[in-house]
């Protein structure tokens, strides 16, 4: 990334970082994971049972890979300062899905979902509001008032037709909504989603899954076949512990529909759901 911008420093550039960390396996530098063994003191090492590699110390190697993530977002942060483009560099944080559960990783020990759970089932892999719902921070010095929060709805297919919106260049086809406006606090220009879809070929599960308004619809365990959509009203029940289906049986009957016109058939026969 330094390299990058030492190439690139004297023009527009736009750098896409898709770090191996934390995903596992457990492994972090030397001096992090001592770190946090000192904090945490000694505990049960990780065998390798729930795939990837053993790890002596999970809970300290997960913590370290997390203190040397934000550590080298910092030197790239220091670096952006040195050349004097940072109060010009637009930065997006975020991520892919919600908290993991294998390879030795322990979410509900570091409490990584936050109010959602986070324990297998309810993360990484799954359509629940732990699984897809992830942090997402703009730094635009000068655009975004600092400490700013929002609530617009959006989603990665968003991504793109945003950065298009930015450099104000045509964006590809996608169905994908520029989420420009929100970001300089002109809400009344912010186009909506008429609803999310999600899919997740999951090879010994498969979840499907939608959003419309405060409604979620969610369908679990298909390659065990199960059809049975659950339905949660987000705005009462953000945790979805609460199935209304029974209750709304309209609600239901769209989401069907809307997940059948929605789906598109994979080339990979493996994804079909």
């Amino acid at each position: 990334m330094i390299q990058f911008v030492d190439d690139n420093k004297d023009q527009p550039f736009f750098l896409f970082w898709t770090t191996p960390i934390p995903h596992v396996s457990l492994q972090a530098p030397e001096r992090w994971v001592k770190h946090y063994v000192e904090k945490f003191g000694n505990e049960e090492p990780y065998i390798g049972d729930k795939g990837y590699m053993p790890c002596r110390y999970p809970h300290a190697t997960y913590a370290a890979m997390i203190s040397y993530f934000d550590e080298q977002i910092g030197k790239l942060v220091e670096k952006l300062k040195q050349e004097g483009i940072y109060e010009n560099t637009l930065i997006f944080f975020t991520s892919d899905n919600g908290p993991a559960s294998d390879g030795g990783t322990d979410s509900p020990w570091f409490n990584s979902g936050g109010l959602f759970k986070s324990e297998y089932g309810w993360g990484k892999s799954f359509l629940h509001e732990g699984g897809i719902r992830v942090p997402a921070i703009v730094f635009w010095p000068g655009k975004i008032k600092a400490g700013t929060e929002s609530d617009h709805i959006c989603a990665f297919q968003d991504v793109m037709p945003t950065l298009a919106d930015i450099i104000s260049i045509k964006c590809p086809p996608t169905d994908g909504i520029s989420f420009l406006p929100t970001l300089l606090d002109k809400k009344d220009k912010q186009k909506q989603h008429e609803y999310l879809y999600w899919e997740y070929p999951d090879p010994k599960i498969g979840n499907k899954a939608i959003r419309m308004g405060n409604w979620k619809g969610i369908i679990t365990d298909i390659r065990k076949g199960n059809t049975r959509m659950e339905l949660y009203d987000l705005e009462n029940d953000l945790q979805e512990l609460h199935d209304v289906a029974d209750k709304h049986p309209d609600i239901v009957k769209k989401f069907y529909e809307l997940m059948y016109t929605s789906t598109t058939s994979p080339e990979n026969p493996k994804f079909i759901l």
